[in-house]
C-alpha cells in the first residue's frame, strides 16, 4: 500500500513514543538531553580536576585517576557534550528555518541520534571496568600504545568514539542534503537566516573532517587489537603521523563547534536589536572563508614536533589569515547592535557576553600563531586558557544564548528570565575567574596535564582563584537545571512569536510546533522573511502550496537495535570474544536488511485531521 492515512500507522504513546521517533523536533530533545546529560558529567570531571589543582601537593586523587579524568573530560565535553547540544539546535531549528517539514532522511536522523549515543554510553562504561582512557583527550602514540597502555581504556576511547563519530558524520550529511534541496520556494541560497548558513559550512566540515578521525581511530584500533604497527617506530611505523591525521580532523573540529555559535549570535543580537544583521553578505562569506581555512592549519598544534621552518612558517600565516573573516564577523555583530533598540533578555545577555569573550580567545590564538612563541607557550596552561576562551567563552555561551532563545519554540514554554541573568552571571563571573587568570599560570611556566606541583613556584593563589571560578560555573549550571524544572513545572505558555521581533521563519508556526511544521509551506520574498512580512502588514506568511494532505515518515525502532548492535560488537572485539563481537554486528546487519525489503512509504495527514488539531486555516 503506497500511502497510508494517519490513522492506519502504528502510533506510539510514551516511552516507545521517544525510542521510535524519527520527528526531527523530537530528535533535538534526546541530543539536547544526552548532550546536557554528558555536560554535567564531563563539568563534574573538570571541577574533580580544578579541587585536585587548587593547593600544592595535594592528594585529592591519585596520578593515574587525574590523567583519567584529564582524558575523559576532554573527550566528553568536545565529542558529547558540545556536539550533541548542537545537534539538538540543529534539529530543533534548521527544518523551520528552510521551511521545511522535516529532514531530508528522518531514519538516518534517528540512527545518528543513537550511535552517538551509544557510542558515548561505550565510552564511559570504561570508568566501571577497570580503568577509563588516560593518554590525554588527544590520545598521542606511543602513550596510546599497547606499550604504555596496556589495559583496556584507550580501546574504550577508539571504538566508542567511531560509534559516535558515526552518528556527527550522517547527520553532517543529512543537514548539507536538506538544507540544499528543502528549502521553501523562494529561499534562496542568499537568503538563508545566518544560523542555517553556519550549520551547512559546519556540516560540510563534518564531511571532510570526520572521515580523517575515522582513519586514524581504525589504524589505532589495529595497533591496539590485532598488533599492526601504523605507529609503532620499532617495526617502522610513525608517530608523528598519528598527528597529522589527528589534527587534520582536531582543527576543522573547533569550527564544527563554533560556527553554529556564531550563527545563534548573528540570529539573537539581530532580533534583540530589532535590525537587520549588519554586513548579511559578507558574513556568509566570512562564514565560508573560515570553513575553508580550517583546513589549512591543523599543524600549528605541531609547532614543536620539528616540521622545519617553511612549514612552520605557511602554518602560521594561515592561522593568521583566519582572523581577518573571524574579525568581520565581530564587526558585524557590533555594528548590528549600533543605534538598534536592543533588548537585554537572558538569550541577549549570552549573545552580548560572547563577543568580547571571544575575541580574547581570538587574540591569544593569533599569539599562539607565532611558531618562536609557541614554543615558550607550548604544553603551558596558556594553551588551557586560550582553548577553553574559545570553546566555553565561545561555544558554550552560544549554546547557552540559543537555548534560551528557541527554548519556547522547542518546549512551547518561556524560560523564567530572573534565573536566566541568574544562570548568566554565575556562569560568565565563574568563567572569567576560572580560565583568565591560567593566562598568567602558564607564562609563569605551570606545564599543562600535571596532576600537582610544588609549593612555592607562585602558582598557588591563582590556582585557587581558578578553582573558585570552575564552582561558580557549576552553580551557573545548576540554576539553568533550577529554570529548566521550573518552567516545566509552572512557565507561561508560548506564542507563535514570543519575542515579539522573530524574524525568520520558526516565529510564524505554533510553539512548539506541530509535528508536520508547517501547515502550508510558506513563500519566502526575501531575507528576514517573516520580518518582512510584518513591514508590509501581513500577519502571516503566504502559502507557496494550496491545503492538501501531508506526507509524514513513520516511526521505527530498527536505528535503536543497530545502534546496540554496534555498541555489542565494540565489546566483543575489545575483549577478543569475536563470537560475541560478530553477533552485534549480526544485529546491525539484520535491522539494515529489514529496513531495505521493508519500504517504509510512510503516511498522510489529511487536511481535516490538520483543522481538527487545532491548527488556524
Amino acid at each position: 500500500m503506497a500511502h497510508a492515512h494517519a490513522h492506519t500507522v502504528k502510533r506510539y504513546r510514551g516511552l516507545m513514543d521517544w525510542l521510535t521517533t524519527v520527528d526531527h523536533k523530537k530528535i533535538g530533545i534526546l541530543y539536547l538531553i544526552a548532550g546536557g546529560l554528558f555536560f554535567l558529567i564531563g563539568g563534574l570531571e573538570a571541577i574533580l580536576i580544578r579541587i585536585q589543582l587548587w593547593k600544592p601537593l595535594n592528594d585529592f586523587v591519585s596520578a593515574d585517576t587525574y590523567n583519567e579524568l584529564l582524558t575523559m573530560h576532554g573527550t566528553t565535553m568536545i565529542f558529547l557534550a558540545a556536539m550533541p547540544m548542537l545537534f539538538a539546535l540543529m534539529n530543533a531549528v534548521i527544518p523551520l528555518q528552510i521551511g521545511a517539514r522535516d529532514v531530508a532522511f528522518p531514519f538516518l536522523n534517528s540512527l545518528g541520534f543513537w550511535t552517538f549515543f551509544f557510542g558515548g554510553v561505550l565510552l564511559n562504561v570504561s570508568w566501571f571496568t577497570g580503568g577509563a582512557p588516560d593518554a590525554g583527550w588527544t590520545s598521542y602514540v606511543p602513550l596510546a600504545s599497547p606499550a604504555f597502555s596496556d589495559d583496556y581504556g584507550v580501546d574504550y576511547y577508539v571504538i566508542g568514539l567511531q560509534i559516535a563519530g558515526i552518528g556527527t558524520l550522517i547527520g553532517g550529511i543529512n543537514f548539507l542534503v536538506t538544507i540544499i534541496n528543502m528549502r521553501a520556494p523562494g529561499m534562496t541560497f542568499m537568503r538563508m537566516p545566518m544560523f542555517t548558513w553556519a550549520i551547512f559550512v559546519t556540516s560540510a566540515l563534518i564531511l571532510f573532517a570526520f572521515p580523517a578521525l575515522t582513519v586514524g581511530l581504525v589504524a589505532l584500533m589495529f595497533d591496539r587489537l590485532f598488533e599492526a604497527n601504523f605507529f609503532n617506530v620499532a617495526n617502522g611505523g610513525n608517530t608523528v603521523l598519528w598527528e597529522h591525521i589527528f589534527w587534520i580532523f582536531g582543527h576543522p573540529e573547533v569550527y564544527i563547534l563554533i560556527l553554529p555559535a556564531f550563527g545563534v549570535i548573528s540570529e539573537v543580537v539581530s532580533t534583540f536589536s530589532r535590525k537587520r544583521l549588519f554586513g548579511y553578505s559578507s558574513m556568509v562569506f566570512a562564514t565560508v572563508l573560515i570553513g575553508f581555512l580550517g583546513f589549512m592549519v591543523w599543524a600549528h598544534h605541531m609547532f614543536t614536533t620539528g616540521l622545519g621552518p617553511v612549514a612552520n612558517a605557511l602554518f602560521s600565516i594561515a592561522t593568521m589569515l583566519i582572523a581577518v573573516p573571524t574579525g568581520i564577523k565581530i564587526f558585524n555583530w557590533l555594528f548590528t547592535m549600533w543605534g538598534g533598540s536592543i533588548k537585554f533578555t537572558s538569550a541577549n545577555l549570552f549573545a552580548v557576553g560572547f563577543v568580547p569573550t571571544f575575541v580574547m580567545g581570538g587574540v591569544t590564538g593569533v599569539m599562539l600563531a607565532a611558531a618562536p612563541a609557541d614554543f615558550q607557550y607550548h604544553d603551558s596552561y596558556f594553551v588551557v586558557a586560550h582553548f577553553h576562551y574559545v570553546i566555553v567563552g565561545g561555544l558554550i555561551l552560544g549554546i547557552f544564548a540559543g537555548l534560551h532563545y528557541w527554548w519556547p519554540k522547542m518546549f512551547g514554554k518561556m524560560l523564567n528570565e530572573g534565573l536566566g541573568k541568574l544562570t548568566f552571571w554565575t556562569f560568565y563571573i565563574g568563567f572569567h575567574m576560572t580560565f583568565f587568570i591560567q593566562h598568567f599560570l602558564g607564562l609563569m611556566g605551570m606545564p599543562r596535564r600535571i596532576y600537582t606541583y610544588l609549593d612555592g613556584l607562585g602558582f598557588n593563589g591563582m590556582n585557587l582563584i581558578s578553582t573558585i571560578g570552575s564552582l561558580l560555573m557549576g552553580l551557573g549550571t545548576i540554576f539553568f537545571i533550577i529554570n529548566i524544572i521550573v518552567t516545566a513545572i509552572s512557565g507561561k505558555k508560548a506564542s507563535n512569536d514570543p519575542w515579539e521581533d522573530g524574524r525568520t521563519l520558526e516565529w510564524t508556526i505554533p510553539s512548539p510546533a506541530p509535528e508536520y511544521n508547517f501547515k502550508q509551506t510558506p513563500l519566502v520574498r526575501g531575507y528576514d522573511a517573516y520580518w518582512k512580512e510584518k513591514m508590509d502588514g501581513n500577519k502571516e506568511m503566504m502559502p507557496a502550496e494550496p491545503l492538501g494532505p501531508i506526507h509524514m515518515p513513520s516511526p521505527s525502532i530498527l536505528p535503536l537495535f543497530m545502534s546496540i548492535g554496534l555498541f555489542i560488537a565494540g565489546f566483543g572485539f575489545m575483549y577478543h570474544n569475536y563470537a560475541i563481537g560478530g553477533a552485534g554486528l549480526a544485529i546491525t546487519f539484520l535491522c539494515m536488511l529489514i529496513r531495505s525489503l521493508k519500504d517504509d512509504h510512510g503516511f498522510h495527514i489529511e487536511p481535516e485531521e490538520l483543522e481538527d488539531k487545532g491548527v488556524r486555516a
